[in-house]
């Protein structure tokens, strides 16, 4: 992997929207949050109006989705990041084959690289033909890094690899799915972070809310995590509530049936399985992490879960780091971490899988670097998840 470099205008524009997204979680005091809390107050509102319109145009038959003949399966949520959506749709994705499914996943690829503008106002300029999406994984290799497709597609293509699940990537999941039927004959298709893509029609809802932070604090983007209203709850045939470790509360259970009285609940917990070494093989229990002392640092939408993760598992964080979600790692990130984690004299450095795999290959510091490897559990009466399968499989 290429040398990375954070130029000065690069750092600015991080700390800039590091700001303003600790202003939308409302995590920043003072009186500058406040004025661009303001901002981005009126924001919201024109941000309300414009989503308004466009499920108003979809729902009209103004604006038309395109079905493609097979099952579609959206898996999406109301929020922006936090809810734990890439292991549900690895989860599902393994289930569905194990039951005779051929799966795609499709993705957008969320950081990976993708057409310039320009290239593509070229293209229509000349009539061009569009490049076919990217081919992740064939369902027999992974052809394609984490730069290139984005981190979770790279990692549901290297997990979901013994399944024999297709992953591809990109902007257009329409023609990304006609291209998937097309060249691997898939008849299912899992269209990842997917409910407000509306050009494709999809036959199954599954929306997904976290139970630490189901609706941050209830605004639309960008003063709050919301992509669109509490109500459109109502959107979802299934809805998963994640990160149920203690527990789905009655009330959160009750808000969700008054916007969608019809929908199935599922509570699911994201249990953490193994380390794993980064850029090695080794791998150990989860046990290896009592009493170390613990260098943290994560790029993913709730750090605060990561970190509690590591305390409860017997880890005393030491020091930590947090990056935006989806943070590109830099040379001087790492250099970063790991002067943190000497200063602190940290037995192990610790971060999330998603992490892992944007991280440049020659980073091998002194400091043993794991990732923690996550499962997803159903809880309560296994029928919910089992009745979303057989939905999926059988139309029932």
């Amino acid at each position: 992997m290429a040398t990375k470099h954070r130029g000065p205008l690069s750092a600015l524009a991080q700390a800039v929207a590091a700001f303003a997204v600790d202003v939308a979680h409302d995590r920043r005091p003072g009186p500058l949050a406040a004025l661009l809390a303001g901002f981005l107050r009126a924001l919201s509102v024109v941000f309300g109006w414009l989503v308004a319109l466009r499920l108003w145009l979809y729902r009209e038959r103004l604006l038309h989705d395109t079905p493609l003949g097979c099952k579609v399966v959206v898996v999406g949520n109301l929020t922006v990041g936090g809810t734990g959506k890439t292991p549900v749709v690895m989860r599902l994705a393994r289930v569905l084959s194990e039951r005779g499914r051929r799966v795609a996943i499709l993705s957008r690829g969320y950081k990976g690289r993708t057409d310039s503008m320009a290239r593509r106002f070229w293209r229509w300029l000349t009539q061009g033909r569009r490049p076919d999406p990217l081919v992740v994984s064939d369902g027999r290799a992974v052809l394609a890094g984490p730069e290139e497709a984005g981190d979770e597609p790279y990692m549901m293509a290297r997990n979901l690899l013994d399944a024999g699940v297709v992953v591809v990537v990109g902007r257009d999941r329409v023609e990304g799915g006609r291209f998937a039927l097309r060249r691997f004959g898939v008849d299912t298709i899992l269209l990842d972070d997917g409910l407000q893509y509306l050009p494709l029609r999809g036959t199954v809802n599954l929306l997904l809310v976290d139970r630490h932070n189901p609706f941050g604090n209830r605004r639309l983007l960008p003063r709050g995590i919301l992509r669109e209203p509490v109500r459109n709850l109502s959107r979802g045939t299934f809805v998963f509530v994640t990160k149920c470790d203690d527990g789905l509360p009655p009330e959160l259970a009750a808000e969700i049936r008054r916007h969608n009285p019809a929908a199935e609940i599922i509570a699911c917990a994201h249990r953490p399985r193994e380390l794993v070494e980064v850029g090695g093989a080794g791998r150990h229990p989860l046990s290896h992490l009592r009493g170390k002392r613990v260098m943290a640092f994560s790029g993913i939408a709730t750090p605060e879960r990561f970190e509690a993760t590591l305390r409860d598992l017997g880890a005393t964080l030491v020091a930590n780091r947090r990056f935006l979600d989806h943070h590109a790692f830099a040379d001087e990130d790492l250099d970063e971490i790991l002067e943190r984690a000497a200063r602190a004299r940290a037995d192990l450095i610790v971060t999330t899988e998603k992490d892992a795999v944007r991280l440049q290959s020659a980073f091998r510091p002194p400091i043993p670097l794991v990732y923690v490897r996550l499962d997803v559990e159903f809880l309560g009466d296994p029928a919910g998840f089992d009745g979303a399968v057989a939905r999926i499989c059988d139309g029932a």
